[in-house]
């Protein structure tokens, strides 16, 4: 069976067992979280918060990493939209985008018929969202996010580490300080 196949069945499957309950597109605590969009951490991540469908808007990408405007647009968006009060930024240990091997990276697009040209014209390194280290990143992340001209200086900004084995917490950065 294709991979396809197998969620659409699934699917079928969840919606005809499903109790509807219509929810709000407005996160109910006012939370948005920027996190890692690693495996481990899917149906993991918010158990280990307390948060429940329809609490919290959460923005993933390769290694919880502020790079790029995006991440800043999504949570001026989360802001000024959907009514977020405080932004969490939680990143991992172990997370795969730590030291990610950029040469590896490069020849593996190769392989799969990227043409080099194209490889050329964007650093990789950052383009891909390679991290020095999870801590580091997180803090750098939650700079880039509190000294965003478009976010406002009253929205707490929080950096946050979680273990993808025990889900224990660490607090980097308590942003009501």
């Amino acid at each position: 069976m294709m991979i396809l196949d197998e969620i659409l069945l699934n699917n079928k499957e969840f919606v005809e067992n499903f109790e509807v309950v219509n929810l709000s597109h407005l996160p109910q605590k006012k939370l948005a979280i920027v996190t890692c969009m690693d495996t481990r951490l899917v149906g993991f991540l918010e158990p280990a918060l307390g948060i429940e469908r329809g609490d919290a808007k959460v923005i993933k990408n390769a290694g919880n990493n502020v790079i790029d405007s995006d991440v800043i647009r999504s949570v001026a968006a989360a802001i000024f939209s959907l009514g977020v009060e405080e932004v969490m930024l939680i990143g991992h240990k172990n997370c795969g985008m730590a030291n990610a091997d950029v040469n590896k990276l490069k020849a593996s697009m190769i392989e799969k018929g990227i043409d080099p040209e194209e490889i050329a014209k964007v650093d990789l390194k950052e383009w891909i969202g390679a991290i020095e280290d999870e801590e580091s990143n997180v803090l750098n992340g939650v700079e880039k996010i509190k000294n965003s001209p478009l976010i406002p200086e009253t929205v707490p900004i929080h950096g946050l580490i979680i273990d993808p084995t025990t889900g224990s917490l660490d607090v980097l950065i308590n942003g009501y300080k």
